[in-house]
């Protein structure tokens, strides 16, 4: 089977080299005899768009699935949280003082890679979405640990490139942010959420609806930040209205330090 495969990726190459080999002319020149799957335009099209959604789901399937990763521990927060040695950059005060979650999201990607690399690099593989702030420290730990971490990229008008510590090899790029969220928790075996902005809170919240609704299993759900945290969500006050159930306070655990959220996932009951 494997040859199989391995067969018709070589056939679809050699037509594509094929095609663009062929006389030129003004019916070869027309849009219309392009090879689909080589024709950018086509592609593109909205009629196109469950392909597209189709292809962004499976490109990191495999490749992840080739790598051998099974297991991933997702680490969300801001872009704008400056590395400490920049803090005075920030653009206010408290994103300033939450410079020190750099560090800890640092040092609990370091302490996480060397437990994954302890399974060959299989699982608890470090996944973030490989921008500045939070996901750069992530990447950062990781590669400060000798190890492989991810980044799931995703295309805005204002977007930067993937932070430099992202393994090159597992470094993805989205259009569509529901696909992306997908492979965030497809194979996350705890989440650690660190103060940060719309992605993080929406990020954040889808998780823990999944969870609530027995869609995904229960992992290690970790905010790191009580005080932020409390300061922007009166999570009891969800609870008291009745919107969500006394036991759905249960789902998440506040932690601020990396060795802290290390002790929970450690001791996380085996499923």
């Amino acid at each position: 089977m494997k040859d199989d495969r391995l067969s018709q990726f070589r056939d679809a190459h050699s037509d594509r080299s094929t095609a663009e080999q062929v006389p030129d002319t003004a019916q070869t020149r027309a849009p219309a005899y392009r090879l689909a799957f080589a024709d950018d335009d086509f592609l593109c099209r909205d009629e196109l768009r469950p392909v597209r959604l189709q292809l962004e789901l499976l490109k990191p399937e495999m490749i992840l699935n080739e790598r051998g990763i099974q297991s991933t521990v997702v680490l969300f927060g801001g872009a704008r949280i400056p590395e400490p040695t920049h803090k005075d950059t920030a653009r206010t005060k408290t994103l300033a003082d939450l410079s020190r979650y750099y560090d800890e999201a640092r040092k609990f990607s370091r302490l996480m890679t060397e437990k994954s690399m302890s399974t060959y690099g299989r699982d608890y593989v470090i996944a973030t979405g490989g921008g500045p702030g939070v996901m750069e420290a992530g990447n950062r730990g990781a590669a400060d640990a000798g190890g492989a971490s991810i980044g799931l990229n995703i295309v805005l008008p204002h977007e930067q490139a993937p932070n430099e510590y992202v393994t090159p090899g597992l470094c993805f790029n989205f259009h569509y942010f529901a696909i992306r969220k997908m492979h965030f928790l497809m194979r996350a075996r705890a989440i650690c959420v660190f103060p940060g902005g719309f992605g993080t809170l929406d990020e954040t919240f889808e998780a823990l609806t999944l969870i609530q609704t027995d869609r995904m299993t229960k992992v290690p759900f970790l905010l790191f930040g009580e005080a932020f945290w409390r300061s922007i969500i009166n999570w009891e006050a969800l609870s008291e209205a009745g919107t969500i159930s006394a036991e759905d306070l249960d789902l998440f655990r506040f932690v601020e330090t990396a060795d802290e959220a290390m002790e929970i996932i450690e001791n996380w009951p085996e499923t």
